[in-house]
């Protein structure tokens, strides 16, 4: 009956893609015959579901065909064997394809994102107190992925460095194991593949992608998932194929998991199940740390005593602090001037905090009006005309990154919007200044001048 398991898996990987075949197949052994049953060893219960859910009648089937006038068995028994997918994907590593269908020496088996970004690896991110437990869960999740801290939460404020690890877990899979399959993307953009792949009939393939062709899942701003209930619906069984298939999956989120609104109780239950660290806003001698990284990287001649006023005068957010030394640093190339003290204090002097004023939504609001020169009762409206909305988004940024303003809060404020409006707002805009967006940034500094930040 060996023989005969090995004619079949034979006929079944030619009728099968490589990718599931490799994926459900290859990791089970045949087990033999015992009574009116044949025996299957899997690596984990989720398996057994799997196959018998999508492959059972086919490889029944197949059995039959290759066993001729034989009777072969229409049951199985499954038998867990948890060292089986760990042998098969040690076997595929060092086993090289044959010459016909090898690949070109630089393509791997199977496309890894394209979306990580070089620049965010582990070597270049500044570890201190408020992010030592969040550095130290990713480096295990890069270097044992699946293994330790499974699933991997990451939370805290916007520009702390959450993406920044993200990225850099997959550039540390990838730099051990160049054939992993690594999606990296945003929950928003989770959503919208899931929203076409139903308007266009595509929801096997959309299932396949993130399910079976997927060694590694990096999700950022998992929040978005919030009040969406069949994207909920569609990633919590995503989640379990790849948890119980000992993927590794990443998460980040703005919020702990219990503070993320209308979302699932069971999602927020697996959300928790694994390692949950937040990154805080960076201390001072961890931003001098940022700023001084930053200026080597850039190839700047950032003096210490500029370094510490920078790092007294932006406190909250390592992506503005960064922002903000590549700022002086274009002034001072633009007037050919050296960076020192009185460049930056001149610079950034209607940046430095004043610890005396006061700020609200309010103010925020009638600001961001006067700016842009619409009424208050039209910010506040449900009119999407971008000369409206762009304000809209703008001041929503402005409060949630000044303020801290809860989204359902900041939803109330500007006329009854669903928080989900506003937490797409704000990463909107977060997106746009972070491309360095002149219209954005123009605006936001306006902003926070006449506040007096």
């Amino acid at each position: 009956m060996e023989q005969l398991w090995e004619q079949a898996l034979n006929c079944l990987k030619t009728q099968l893609s490589t990718e599931n075949f490799e994926t459900w197949l290859e990791p089970v052994q045949f087990g033999g015959i015992e009574g009116d049953s044949f025996v299957l060893r899997i690596p984990n219960q989720f398996f057994a579901e799997w196959i018998a859910a999508h492959y059972l009648d086919l490889i029944v089937d197949t059995l039959q065909s290759q066993a001729g006038d034989a009777r072969v068995p229409s049951k199985v028994r499954w038998e867990l064997d948890e060292t089986l997918r760990e042998r098969a994907q040690a076997a595929r590593e060092s086993t090289p394809p044959p010459p016909s269908v090898r690949a070109p020496r630089a393509t791997p088996r199977a496309p890894v994102s394209a979306d990580l970004n070089p620049k965010y690896r582990f070597k270049n991110f500044v570890v201190g107190p408020a992010n030592q437990l969040a550095h130290a869960a990713s480096v295990a999740c890069g270097s044992d992925p699946g293994r330790r801290y499974n699933p991997l939460f990451i939370y805290g404020g916007v520009g702390l460095g959450k993406t920044h690890l993200v990225n850099a877990i997959g550039h540390a899979i990838l730099q051990r194991n160049p054939r992993a399959r690594i999606l990296y993307l945003s929950a928003e953009r989770f959503t919208n593949e899931f929203i076409w792949s139903l308007q266009n009939h595509q929801i096997n393939t959309f299932r396949e992608r993130y399910r079976a062709q997927c060694d590694v899942l990096l999700m950022d701003d998992i929040q978005f998932l919030a009040g969406r209930e069949q994207t909920q619906e569609e990633f919590f069984h995503t989640f379990n194929a790849l948890y119980h298939s000992d993927r590794q999956i990443v998460m980040t989120s703005d919020v702990y998991p219990q503070q993320i609104p209308e979302m699932q109780e069971r999602l927020i239950s697996r959300f928790q199940s694994g390692m949950v660290a937040d990154v805080q806003a960076p201390e001072l001698d961890t931003r001098i740390a940022i700023l001084q990284t930053k200026a080597e990287s850039e190839g700047i001649e950032l003096p210490s005593e500029v370094a510490l006023f920078l790092a007294q005068a932006v406190r909250s957010n390592v992506r503005e602090l960064e922002g903000t030394l590549l700022r002086i640093a274009v002034k001072a190339e633009l007037l050919g001037l050296p960076i020192d003290l009185e460049l930056a204090k001149d610079t950034l002097r209607t940046m430095v905090p004043n610890q005396d004023t006061a700020m609200t939504v309010d103010d925020i609001q009638r600001i961001a009006c006067g700016y842009f020169g619409i009424r208050l009762a039209d910010l506040k409206s449900r009119r999407r005309h971008r000369a409206v909305s762009f304000p809209r988004m703008i001041a929503m940024y402005v409060c949630r990154q000044r303020l801290g303003t809860s989204y359902p809060e900041l939803g109330e404020r500007f006329g009854g919007k669903d928080h989900t409006t506003v937490i797409s707002a704000v990463r909107k805009i977060g997106s746009l200044v972070e491309a360095q967006d002149e219209r954005v940034l123009g605006a936001v500094d306006a902003i926070e001048r006449k506040l007096g930040i």
